[in-house]
């Protein structure tokens, strides 16, 4: 029996992480009805590979979304929802992201807000705005337990978020603001899964790696295509057992 085909959407769909998912889910293995690739300027030469593979492939549509602005989010769930209908949400990444890299004595209260807005309110808000369409592809479905081809949340995090590993980490990469943010960003996602495990939607967390990518910078270990590949193998495996893990792209836990 073919697998039955899924909803997905990614935030910062226009380069690095984001668009080698897109580009990736397309060839995958589990088919892909309708892909929302979004992005704060679809229009922009930022999106231009992403522009390219929405033309060869019908079923991906690129909407704009600034995960920072709530106003944003609401616009691209009315969309979204227009299209899916009562088939719902499948899956929904929050892939966005922004780094400052400063010291605890050199950041700002500037830093902070953005980096925050970005990281921890911006996937909040995404889950509270697209919950509707979350339940519907759950009521919409027939498959068992949880799992993201029924309804699932997949924060892209970091394992600069975990406090175990600060000592072994902050004198090569401090980036105080993103290192909150990302913790902040794991907390929203425990909480999220204990209040809505009634509800059948799988939370989880994903640390990507140290990637090479215009975040990571050019030392990153991997390369985005390693990095992807591991991460939708993970997502594919993801059970109730997985509900509330942090994990990397391997599939190993990560520790808090």
């Amino acid at each position: 029996m073919a697998a039955q085909p899924v909803t997905v959407l990614i935030t910062g769909a226009n380069r690095g992480l984001g668009l080698e998912m897109v580009k990736q889910m397309l060839e995958g293995k589990c088919p892909v009805k309708k892909l929302f690739a979004c992005c704060r300027d679809p229009n922009g030469p930022k999106a231009e590979a992403l522009r390219a593979l929405a033309k060869k492939h019908p079923n991906v549509h690129v909407i704009r979304l600034d995960a920072a602005d709530l106003g944003s989010i609401k616009q691209c769930s009315q969309q979204v929802g227009a299209q899916v209908g009562t088939g719902g949400l499948n899956l929904l990444i929050n892939n966005a992201g922004y780094m400052s890299k400063s010291i605890l004595q050199e950041t700002t209260a500037e830093d902070m807000q953005t980096t925050l807005n970005t990281n921890l309110m911006g996937p909040m808000y995404m889950i509270q705005e697209f919950l509707p369409l979350l339940r519907a592809a759950v009521k919409a479905s027939k498959i068992p337990g949880m799992s993201s081809r029924k309804a699932a949340v997949v924060s892209i995090t970091s394992l600069l978020g975990s406090m175990q590993v600060v000592k072994d980490t902050y004198s090569f990469f401090p980036a105080i603001s993103y290192r909150i943010s990302k913790a902040g960003l794991n907390m929203l996602t425990l909480c999220a899964a204990e209040e809505l495990k009634k509800d059948e939607i799988l939370f989880s967390l994903l640390h990507p790696g140290w990637v090479r990518t215009d975040m990571g910078g050019e030392e990153g270990e991997i390369d985005a295509l390693e990095s992807v590949t591991g991460m939708l193998s993970v997502i594919e495996s993801l059970t109730e057992k997985q509900n509330a893990a942090f994990l990397d792209y391997k599939g190993e836990t990560v520790p808090w």
